[in-house]
């Protein structure tokens, strides 16, 4: 837990300044866990292990001028995961870090995200510029639940 916290004070104090919008990471009660400073015309990236493949793979968000987010692609390094677990509209193509991507197959547009960061999936948040934030050190097992959300700008 002491290395959850460190984690959590690393993340905050890179919180940028002024109407600079961030992601933030909270728990159910509201609380911020990591708040990482995200260009205007910025996404994040949500990676996670598969635990069937073993895998990675990743969900792609950008931000959008209402202040909330949108997925935008979806990537894999085994072409199965995309195929098994995502509904897809076009056929995966190789892509960056020769992983297989595909836009989603419908439009997805959320204030927020609950997600379970557990240590088998070590969901972990990657924003350009700004050092991964693994999610499932935040949180312990009890309680994993995670919220994304996106502030400022």
């Amino acid at each position: 837990m002491v290395a959850a916290l460190i984690a959590a004070a690393v993340a905050a104090t890179v919180a940028g300044a002024g109407d600079r919008r961030s992601v933030v990471v909270t728990d159910p009660a509201g609380v911020v866990l990591a708040r990482v400073p995200i260009a205007t015309e910025g996404g994040f990236e949500l990676r996670y292990r598969n635990s069937l493949y073993n895998t990675l793979a990743a969900e792609r968000f950008v931000v959008i001028d209402e202040g909330g987010f949108r997925l935008d692609s979806l990537a894999a390094e085994e072409l199965a995961v995309l195929e098994e677990y995502y509904a897809v509209n076009a056929a995966p193509l190789r892509g960056a870090e020769d992983w297989w991507t595909a836009p989603p197959a419908y439009k997805l547009e959320l204030d927020d995200l609950r997600v379970a960061a557990t240590d088998l999936g070590q969901r972990t948040l990657l924003v350009t510029g700004q050092p991964p934030v693994d999610l499932w050190r935040l949180v312990g097992d009890a309680q994993p639940t995670v919220i994304i959300s996106i502030e400022g700008g």
